[in-house]
């Protein structure tokens, strides 16, 4: 009972509901590229492996999102239109040759870390790290920075009332700053800024929330394919 009146109450506040999956994701996130640190201070999680925190953050945001899936409206128009497949195919392609090349130490915030390498002491893969880490790029990560970056905040940039603004109205202004945010988001920011206008004009040119999921996890999908084959996990 309490869960389904938390998530009642979610749904009836949409900018939460937008929100949360995204925020418990940031913590998550901070808990992973801190747990040694959480390690010094919690001695029940010594001897564990942090890589592990991906799955559980993976696990977290799409149980949050199958929670508050009744709430996403934007999601409920089928993508159709091979004119608008093509685009987002094209756009998560184009993204994915922008982020291996636009790595230059002008385009980056700060210095790249080491990644997220799924090698188990033999120096083998291990491929269910891999395959938490590919899986929650391609289909969590998508779905929750879109619902985030596009369908919140670009559109509550125009107007608070983010429900009733129809893509196209949102204007350059609101699909520039969302962008300028998204790309801070990432340490390859000019990749990062590139990705945000890409995906919000996809957005805004196709009316349909969907088309920008797909092209994200074309890019993330393609990224994390070459990443295992070439072993540039930093980019992980």
């Amino acid at each position: 009972m309490k869960a389904h009146a938390a998530g009642k109450f979610l749904s009836a506040r949409p900018a939460w509901a937008r929100s949360l999956p995204f925020a418990v994701f940031l913590v998550l996130l901070a808990a992973e590229n801190n747990f040694a640190t959480l390690q010094g201070y919690l001695p029940v999680l010594a001897g564990w492996d942090g890589r592990w925190l991906y799955a559980a953050k993976t696990i977290a945001t799409a149980g949050l999102l199958a929670a508050l899936w009744p709430s996403y409206t934007e999601l409920r128009s089928r993508p159709a239109g091979t004119a608008h497949w093509l685009w987002a195919l094209a756009t998560g392609v184009g993204i994915f040759w922008l982020w291996i090349h636009l790595t230059q130490p002008w385009a980056t915030l700060g210095q790249a870390g080491a990644g997220f390498d799924p090698k188990d002491g033999n120096g083998r893969i291990d491929w269910a790290l891999a395959a938490f880490r590919l899986g929650g790029a391609m289909l969590v990560v998508p779905l929750m920075e879109e619902l985030f970056w596009r369908s919140f905040i670009m559109r509550w940039l125009k107007r608070n009332d983010f429900l009733a603004v129809d893509p196209v109205q949102v204007g350059v202004k609101a699909l520039a700053v969302s962008s300028a945010l998204f790309a801070v988001e990432h340490t390859l920011w000019l990749a990062g800024l590139l990705a945000g206008l890409a995906y919000g004009l996809l957005y805004i040119k196709t009316k349909n929330l969907w088309f920008p999921i797909i092209a994200h996890a074309v890019t993330n999908g393609m990224l994390g394919i070459w990443v295992l084959a070439t072993g540039n996990w930093q980019f992980w």
